[in-house]
């Protein structure tokens, strides 16, 4: 029986918030180069998810370590005007925590400036009894200690919980560990796998 169900944020609930499609439209946006910026984006990737670095310590290191024609807070309010919901799921997700028949929390990479923004602007406490962020923990999936933590902080067995996730990467440890795992595509899709599980709102 399922009792816990962790959610992944970015392509599951909302947007992705600092993707490669993100980033793109950045680029686009600002006219950046690309190549260069991703070469330092991949130096400091892994830091920034992991709450190491600031975005202010971030954006200095990929993009303002030398002068803009823009300013950092023009970047940075374009970065967070990125972050979307996904009308389709966002509000099922809803429906299942206000049910209050299961135990909802998060299993996410994210930094800690957009975690933080993307949790208040789309009201995700109302939802959520815990974030297993990975600005918050310094674990990044597909790590097997962020799951590890999940579990043992919450104190369900992997049995009970289910994660959803739109990668399989990040999937695929989950699983080994015993958790039911939904690779979320769809909306109609999503809903049809959970109730395979017996979870409806």
């Amino acid at each position: 029986m399922i009792t816990a169900l962790f959610w992944d944020i970015g392509g599951v609930l909302l947007t992705n918030a600092w993707d490669r499609t993100e980033r793109t439209k950045a680029f686009e946006h600002f006219q950046l180069d690309a190549d260069e910026f991703h070469s330092r984006h991949e130096m400091v990737v892994s830091s920034f998810e992991r709450g190491k670095i600031t975005l202010d310590e971030y954006l200095q290191r990929t993009v303002f370590y030398r002068p803009r024609s823009f300013t950092p807070d023009e970047f940075r309010n374009f970065m967070l005007s990125l972050s979307q919901a996904l009308p389709d799921r966002l509000p099922f997700a809803r429906e299942l925590a206000a049910s209050a028949k299961y135990f909802m929390g998060t299993i996410n990479n994210e930094s800690r400036e957009l975690n933080n923004y993307r949790i208040e602007k789309f009201g995700l406490r109302k939802l959520f009894r815990v974030f297993f962020s990975s600005c918050f923990v310094g674990l990044r999936k597909p790590e097997r200690d962020i799951y590890r933590l999940a579990l043992e902080t919450t104190q369900f067995s992997p049995g009970e919980c289910c994660f959803l996730d739109d990668r399989s990467l990040n999937l695929e440890c989950a699983a080994q560990m015993g958790m039911h795992t939904i690779q979320v595509q769809s909306l109609e899709q999503m809903k049809g796998e959970l109730a395979k599980l017996g979870v409806t709102a």
